[in-house]
């Protein structure tokens, strides 16, 4: 397997006041980030962790070690491991080919994405600090993640978006609204795959109300929407994390200074994977 070898390293970190964003480099910062997910994650949000996560309790996969860590330092935080109270795991396509391929893949076909011309990249197991779960937060990582995307010439950033609860009649409302004013266009529409598929189209478009319906959406979600974003065809009930998932997907060019300034000011923030 690949050792991912980045050159963002020429990229100054972003700071403002006691908070710094900047990319893992080295085993115990990427260590700290699994430490804070397993917080979130199992801890928080009462995901099922495998015995050898909950004894080390980390949250890992074979995917961290090919992937880029973008992580939140706080200076303050002496108490948690290398201060790390946010993080975003990031994987490109040139990457990903070489080794195991997209995370995502696990419950979503990704053939369209994978037949657009120019790099992608596989936004995920993104999670913050409770108490750091703030717009200063926020701004700084996507301050940090739009100059990835110009770095690398992203031309689509994708990956899983997760509603709480797993069993999709409950949540037949945001599914169904998505369905009906967000689903991506074909030429770029993921599909989850055949054995995990369940329906978005609960509700007709007409019965729906936008407003009731976009409040049940998740923070995570309503941030992407406000960038552009699309969803694809399906979710996946994931009962590990007691979630249920749809796909992401955002064209980049749609995502100008504008869009970041909006998103900056008026997105709130929470975990995802």
């Amino acid at each position: 397997m690949d050792t991912l070898a980045t050159d963002f390293e020429s990229f100054a970190p972003v700071s403002a006041g006691n908070l710094t964003v900047r990319l893992a480099d080295s085993p115990e910062e990427i260590a700290a980030a699994q430490s804070l997910r397993y917080r979130v994650f199992y801890d928080e949000m009462r995901a099922i962790p495998s015995p050898e996560m909950k004894a080390l309790r980390l949250d890992f996969d074979s995917f961290d070690e090919v992937c880029d860590h973008l992580l939140v330092f706080c200076k303050d935080r002496t108490d948690l491991p290398c201060g790390v109270v946010g993080t975003y795991r990031i994987l490109r396509h040139s990457i990903a080919k070489r080794n195991q391929g997209f995370y995502s893949a696990n419950e979503f076909d990704l053939k369209p994405l994978l037949e657009v011309d120019g790099e992608i990249m596989e936004l995920g197991r993104s999670c913050v600090d409770l108490e750091y779960r703030n717009r200063p937060t926020m701004q700084l990582l996507w301050q940090a993640i739009a100059a990835y995307v110009q770095h690398y010439k992203i031309e689509i950033l994708f990956g899983c978006a997760s509603l709480a609860g797993t069993e999709p009649e409950e949540l037949k409302l945001p599914l169904s609204y998505l369905y009906h004013f967000h689903l991506a266009p074909e030429e770029i529409r993921t599909r989850a795959i055949e054995n995990r598929y369940v329906d978005l189209n609960w509700i007709d478009k007409e019965e729906i109300e936008f407003r009731p319906a976009w409040k049940t959406l998740p923070p995570l979600i309503k941030g992407y929407i406000r960038l552009g974003g699309f969803v694809g065809d399906g979710a996946v009930v994931d009962s590990q994390f007691n979630t249920t998932d749809v796909s992401i997907i955002v064209k980049t060019k749609l995502i100008t200074e504008k869009y970041f300034r909006h998103y900056e000011r008026s997105a709130d923030w929470s975990s995802d994977r």
